[in-house]
């Protein structure tokens, strides 16, 4: 039995909470640990909260408490959760489908069939055969209200690698299910307002790498995140920071490199 931990990061979220706490009470997979770590929020984010906690079949806790900022509010979830798996989705981000986690789990267990049986991935060996390190797809952009938009312009590539965030995050984060044993060792680094994320997951794919554990592609959509999110309202800040994270991971001059070959990339379809 795989069990699901799904963290949900709040601050005065009463206006997008519900939208998120449905899209978990929806999941017809029922080994779900729902964890609401909440800022101290004044306004109706704890009621909404523990409404949902009372009629949800799913352990749900809540945790409300004043923290030092999203990724420090992150972290209590990570140390919090007792999962065979973590993702997180924020307040105004939803699960795409109500088999959504019928489907992320369904992809670990085939995966860990596979290679149990011996088709072991490259540079792994028979000690690692074991669940994925992080199972990946494809995220769903929506407006305010909750209507589809468009996919994510970053899509998941087939095989995803530490690398591959090189050109970019190619998988959103809500989308990113980590092993627990391996994302609980990887804190998020409180020095990134913005782009913390980034790094964490790029941190969990070296990991996994290190290990010789695989990164799973369920080729599905897996969330719905909401335009205009921290990132976007913070964008100038967000890039600063993406650069920061890049260049400790992939080098400074690489990173340049990269950086131009994404201006030239997009002049060119500018004026073509």
């Amino acid at each position: 039995m795989i069990r699901i931990s799904i963290v949900t990061i709040t601050y005065h979220a009463a206006r997008t909470l519900q939208r998120t706490l449905d899209s978990v009470l929806s999941q017809t997979y029922p080994h779900i640990e729902h964890l609401i770590i909440d800022g101290a929020s004044k306004d109706d984010t704890l009621r909404i909260a523990e409404q949902y906690q009372a009629a949800s079949r799913h352990e749900v806790i809540i945790q409300s408490e004043p923290d030092r900022g999203l990724y420090d509010a992150m972290n209590k979830g990570l140390q919090k959760a007792t999962g065979d798996y973590i993702v997180f989705l924020n307040a105004g981000d939803s699960l795409y489908a109500p088999d959504t986690i019928q489907t992320v789990v369904k992809s670990a267990q085939n995966a860990d069939s596979q290679y149990s049986s011996g088709a072991l991935p490259s540079g792994a060996s028979t000690s690692d055969a074991s669940l994925p390190a992080v199972i990946y797809g494809d995220t769903a952009i929506t407006d305010g209200e909750g209507r589809f938009l468009h996919l994510r312009t970053h899509r998941p590539p087939e095989h995803l690698s530490w690398h591959s965030f090189r050109q970019g995050m190619l998988v959103c984060h809500q989308a990113f299910y980590a092993r627990l044993d391996i994302a609980r060792q990887i804190p998020y680094q409180l020095k990134y307002r913005h782009s913390a994320d980034v790094d964490w997951c790029i941190r969990v794919m070296k990991e996994a790498e290190r290990q010789g554990l695989p990164l799973v592609n369920t080729h599905a959509v897996l969330a719905n995140f909401e335009e205009g999110g921290n990132t976007t309202q913070n964008h100038r800040a967000s890039l600063r920071e993406r650069f920061l994270v890049m260049s400790s991971h992939y080098g400074y001059i690489q990173t340049v490199a990269l950086h131009l070959w994404f201006v030239l990339r997009a002049l060119y379809r500018r004026f073509t």
